[in-house]
């Protein structure tokens, strides 16, 4: 397997961790708190949403676009979506943002369910089936994303599809055996290389669709093909690297925020 193919393999693997982490926090804490028919109904509810999903999108994308612009499309999303998470990870590393805690959110979660009013309907328990149904779902739609943008611009499906799978049955396995949320998975170190990888095959790949605006519209050629993309998660290393000690420096007082206390961790969530 080329480079190409090992780092979506690992992108997509790795990804598919994180998601599954998060949504499987979600799934235990309404299971053991609210009941376990609710929540696993809506969990299943979740995976049929999710495969006529895939297919309508994936049908879309394979059969709508030529190459050139399917790779100038998915590069563009890529990358936005790759930023997202490395900026994520830059303000953690740099202590502007919390670190992401899965024993924080379980125990809010926890909360939330035992407040929560029961409807029983259908015997079901709508408060965990549509907690647990939107969980999954949520996480879901960005592991397919990855999945389908990888798959179809690197032309190695299987690959994707199979790392994917071995992400979602790895932490499932370990969950089940936990009884708990997988709090020791290094969840936020993952984020970051994520993020790297998602913006090196966005910038790859975007730049190569840009031959749709030529004359001839075929995708441009990288020098080095493939091994092109190496170098660009260096640079986006080098580039965060460079960020996160940049942002560790003394905040400048202002009128609005003291500069003890970092803006990110006031504003947002995990």
């Amino acid at each position: 397997m080329d480079a190409a193919g090992w780092g979506l393999g690992a992108a997509v693997l790795t990804a598919s961790i994180v998601e599954m982490v998060e949504a499987l926090t979600i799934v235990m804490a309404m299971g053991m708190t609210r009941g376990w028919r609710s929540t696993l109904t809506g969990v299943v509810a979740a995976l049929i949403a999710l495969a006529g999903f895939t297919a309508a999108a994936g049908y879309a994308l394979a059969t709508w676009l030529p190459e050139a612009a399917l790779q100038l499309t998915i590069g563009t999303l890529l990358l936005i979506f790759g930023l997202q998470w490395l900026r994520k990870a830059i303000l953690r590393s740099s202590g502007r943002k919390a670190m992401h805690d899965e024993d924080l959110i379980f125990a809010q979660e926890v909360s939330a369910a035992k407040a929560a009013d029961t409807v029983n309907r259908g015997g079901l328990d709508w408060f965990a089936f549509t907690v647990s149904f939107k969980g999954v779902f949520l996480e879901g739609v960005e592991v397919v994303f990855i999945v389908i943008t990888f798959g179809l611009t690197a032309h190695n499906m299987p690959v994707a599809i199979v790392a994917a799978v071995v992400g979602v049955l790895a932490v499932l396995v370990v969950g089940v055996a936990a009884r708990g949320p997988l709090s020791r998975v290094p969840e936020n170190t993952l984020k970051y290389g994520v993020g790297l990888l998602l913006a090196a095959f966005g910038t790859y790949w975007s730049v190569e669709g840009l031959g749709v605006l030529t004359p001839h519209h075929e995708s441009l050629s990288w020098p080095g093909s493939d091994l092109a993309i190496v170098a660009l998660i260096l640079a986006w290393y080098l580039l965060s690297r460079i960020m996160i000690r940049s942002l560790r420096r003394p905040v400048a007082p202002s009128s609005k925020t003291p500069a003890t206390q970092p803006i990110e961790r006031i504003s947002e969530e995990v």
